[in-house]
């Protein structure tokens, strides 16, 4: 059976974020169509419905006359991305608690479960994978679509500029406050959700 165009383009799509949150594609490099179209190992129809999901979140900017670029990383963004974040995920966070269903709730646990096991082999990357599972799993449980519209990006962005500096240590301390945030939706608490959550966004913070 073939895959629904969808999933392929959300494959690409998670192809490609991978590459630009751990900087193989370097923020403010160059990059044809025929390259990404390599890198994300799908269609070029899948590709370049990936390729626009990246632009609307800004990390991918279509250049006119030049190309596709991955977009740079300002001295500021970092701070102006936690300053919305730290706002609106503790309310996301309490609207999942209340609202996730028990699939939700599962698969929440399950990414928790991946996030200790990468704890244990030091795997960075898989981590980052584990990360943004647990926000796409969030923002599926959220009932709030204009929240989760205004963080999507930001979580992203953040995630690559958090590897650019990130450790082993800070990233053990990040999954048990994810774990913490988990085990709040878990029990349908909503106040420990969103208290969860901001000790997690002060955290990551900390650059």
């Amino acid at each position: 059976m073939t895959a629904p165009r969808e999933s392929l383009s959300h494959l690409a799509y998670l192809r490609l974020e991978s590459l630009i949150v751990t900087l193989k594609l370097k923020p403010g490099s160059l990059v044809t169509e025929k390259h990404l179209l390599d890198l994300a190992g799908q269609g070029r129809t899948p590709v370049r419905e990936a390729i626009q999901k990246l632009a609307w979140q800004g990390l991918i900017l279509v250049r006119p006359r030049v190309g596709l670029q991955i977009a740079e990383i300002g001295p500021d963004d970092y701070r102006h991305i936690m300053q919305v974040r730290a706002e609106l995920e503790p309310t996301a966070a309490s609207l999942v608690a209340r609202h996730a269903n028990a699939e939700q709730r599962a698969r929440l646990l399950a990414c928790a479960q991946t996030m200790t096991s990468c704890a244990v082999s030091g795997d960075m990357e898989a981590f980052l994978a584990a990360d943004k599972m647990f926000d796409e799993i969030m923002e599926d449980a959220c009932p709030n679509r204009f929240l989760t519209a205004a963080l999507a990006p930001l979580q992203t962005h953040a995630r690559r500029l958090w590897f650019s500096v990130a450790s082993h240590e800070r990233m053990d301390r990040s999954i048990s406050m994810h774990v913490a945030v988990i085990r709040a939706v878990q029990q349908g608490d909503a106040q420990g959700a969103a208290r969860a959550t901001s000790a997690l966004m002060d955290y990551v913070n900390q650059l």
